[in-house]
This record gives C-alpha cells, structure tokens and sequence, in this order.
C-alpha cells in the first residue's frame, strides 16, 4: 500500500480523495493538502463518513517550491497527484524533482499571463526526470485522459492506423443557475474565448473562437446538442505520439445562454486577464469574475442529466479496410452526487486521477520521464474505468456518417 499526496481542494480533489480512499487496497495513506487548509478538513469528514477512512489534511502554497519539498521532504509520498490549478504543473513537477517523488496531473500548464496552454513547458522536464529516475503522468483526466486512452485502445486493437479523431464533449446537465461554469470558472473561460485549432495535414490551423459548430444527436437519449469546435490539449499530444492521424478535433457543447453570458461579459471586459486598477488596487477582471460566480463543486446537489464524452475515429482496421467506430462514456450528475457529493465534470475528471494513479503506484505505468498517457498501455485503465464508476461502450459506426461529421 502506497502513500499519496493529493495537491488541491476542489471540485476535482473532492472526487480525487473520496475515490482513492474507496481503494484500500492501493491506497494505504492519503494525504490532502491545499492553500485553505478547510477546504481539507470539510473533504476529510465528508470521506471519513462515506468510506470511514482517515484522511490527513495540510496547509500547502503550491507555488512555493521550497515550502512544497518541505512538505515533500516531511511526509515521503509515493506520489503526488496535482488536481490544483494549471499555473501550479511546474512549481510542483520542480518540488517532486528536489525531492524525489513522483508525478501526476490532470491538466497541461498554463501561464497567468497568458491564456495559452501547450505542453512543450512539461516534455521540457523529460530528460531530469529520467536521470532521477522519476515518473511523471500528464494529463490523467477524461478529456485530456480517457480521451487519449481511448485512442489508444482503438489503435491497439482495432485500427492498423487512425486517420481522423473527433473527441465529442456533451453535458447535458442542468444546474439550474442563469450563468455558472462546470469546472474552475478562471480557466473554463480562458479556454472557451481562446482561438480555435485544429490539426489538419501535419498543422495546426487557427481559426476564431467559436465559429465553427454542429449538431450533435448523443447515443441513449442523452440529447441533442449544438456542440463548437474549439481548441484542446490533447490535440497536441495525440497528433505528436500517433503521427498517422491527418485530421484532429475537439467539439464542446453549450447552450445558446451560456453563450449570450460569456458574449455580454467579453463585452464589458470581465473575461480580460490583464490587470485593472480599482480603488487603488490592482485587480484581473477574469480572477474577480470568478469570485462572484457559483463555485463549481457546489453544483452537484442541483445539477441534473447526463454527460457523454467519447471519440469518433476512422482509419484502417487490422486487415487493412476503411472503418469507423465511436467509443463513448455516459455519466449521470445525481448518480454521482450520491455517490461521492460531486457533480459529473468533477467526478469525470477525479476518476480517471484516481486510476492514473494506481497505474503508477502498482508500477503497470511507472517509467522514468515525462509521459503523456497515449503513451502508456491502456487495457489495465481501460478495465478499472469499468470497475470504479466510468463504464464505456464501443460500437461500430458508419463511415459515411463519421466522415461527414469530421468534414471530410
């Protein structure tokens, strides 16, 4: 049994802990730590009536390398699990380094000062990592995450070579609030309002934020959705490890109120990230926009509906031959919320943190350097999404139909 230290107090590190602690067997001690040392303590009684596990909490500024490798130092975790913010990747990836643990995270970074994410910041610590002999995941979530894992899994046993990927990301779950975000308001809208790439004949093709979107019908009555492509970490790494794909995309749903919202506030500047001055103090629209809108991992007690989130992929099957198939997960918001008191953004990404982990710590994924999870076999995580609570189903699709929602 190992020992983890779980780094954020979120939505994410909510799911993170109650999920690690259902897993006794991997998880022997579990430690919780965040910059509001509350946000732990109220996420330890929550598990410890839930799981009756104790679970230990502290105090960590995860931008203070020293402080964190004091921390590391002191406790000797087996790893640590980053479910922080993106800004926090390196500080912590630098801690885990001095101190020798290894690493894990659910998201690439991404700088304050700019609203641009890519991983060359991350595969830049390949080489020190390896001469330590420590292991780094990145990007152990659903999308980044089980979407990579997806692909992978495809590609070992279905396809010769993939063509084109589709990752498809619908909630159709209702929270009932007039405008909140799913996940951490701050780095939600960066995201939504960046420009939009996509990988297309060995590039990335820029196009505006937004103007590009389809309907999209989900299987099993979850709905039908006007879903907007828009730009994701996992384009990057996918189209990097499996060289074969011609065409990448990413598509996400929202519905047109969320968009008349996020339209009047870029308006009026309260999604800006550069500073403003107020009353003599200087202050990021975006980071007080977030202040004063719900907090997403209270939505879990009034969101209702599902999420479906999967890949459709064409390319040459084993035997050669054009075929296309569509592998997908459905999750539900209320079977989530009884479970672990979350959400099923949050539960969606937590989950697949918990299982990247074990990966790691029974050694199926542990190898010195920098890996993306494509880059890991996918069967063992592929089984444990069916056993702790994120079942997917496979199916054959149409290959006239795939290529039409692909575009090509």
């Amino acid at each position: 049994m190992k020992h983890v230290l779980i780094v954020g107090a979120g939505g994410v590190g909510h799911v993170v802990a109650h999920k690690c602690a259902q897993v006794r067997e991997t998880f022997g001690k579990i430690t919780l730590a965040s910059r509001t040392l509350s946000k732990c303590d109220a996420i330890a009684v929550e598990v410890k009536n839930r799981t009756d596990r104790d679970i230990a909490t502290r105090q960590l500024d995860a931008d203070d390398v020293p402080s964190t490798v004091a921390l590391l130092n002191e406790l000797r975790p087996d790893l640590v699990l980053n479910v922080a913010l993106p800004y926090q990747d390196l500080p912590l990836m630098d801690a885990c380094l001095e101190a020798g643990v290894d690493y894990l995270d659910t998201a690439n970074y991404e700088s304050p000062e700019e609203a641009k994410f890519e991983y060359s910041h991350q595969w830049a610590y390949q080489d020190r990592f390896r001469e330590k002999g420590l292991s780094a995941l990145l990007g152990s979530g659903f999308d980044p995450g089980v979407t990579g894992v997806f692909t992978a899994y495809a590609l070992k046993h279905h396809f010769s070579e993939i063509h084109t990927l589709d990752i498809i990301d619908v909630n159709g779950g209702d929270h009932g609030h007039p405008f909140a975000t799913n996940f951490n308001p701050e780095i939600n809208i960066r995201e939504v309002t960046a420009p939009c790439r996509h990988w297309e004949n060995g590039e990335f093709v820029e196009t505006e934020a937004m103007s590009t979107h389809q309907s999209f019908t989900c299987p099993e009555d979850v709905g039908t959705y006007e879903i907007y492509r828009m730009y994701h970490e996992e384009l990057e790494s996918l189209t990097k490890h499996i060289p074969t794909i011609r065409r990448a995309q990413f598509w996400m749903s929202f519905s047109s109120n969320y968009l008349k919202h996020l339209e009047v506030l870029q308006n009026v500047g309260m999604t800006g990230i550069e500073p403003v001055t107020y009353q003599g103090q200087d202050i990021v629209p975006l980071q007080f926009l977030k202040a004063v809108l719900p907090n997403p991992g209270d939505l879990g007690a009034s969101t209702k509906g599902r999420t479906c989130i999967g890949n459709i992929m064409t390319g040459l099957d084993k035997n050669g031959k054009e075929s296309a198939l569509y592998l997908y997960n459905i999750c539900d918001h209320e079977t989530c919320f009884q479970e672990v008191g979350s959400q099923a953004i949050s539960y969606t990404t937590g989950v697949p943190a918990m299982i990247g982990a074990k990966q790691m710590l029974s050694g199926n994924w542990r190898k010195p350097g920098v890996w993306n999870i494509e880059q890991h076999d996918p069967d063992a995580f592929m089984t444990d999404l069916m056993k702790y609570g994120l079942p997917w189903t496979l199916r054959e699709m149409d290959l006239a139909e795939a290529r039409r929602f692909s575009g090509k």
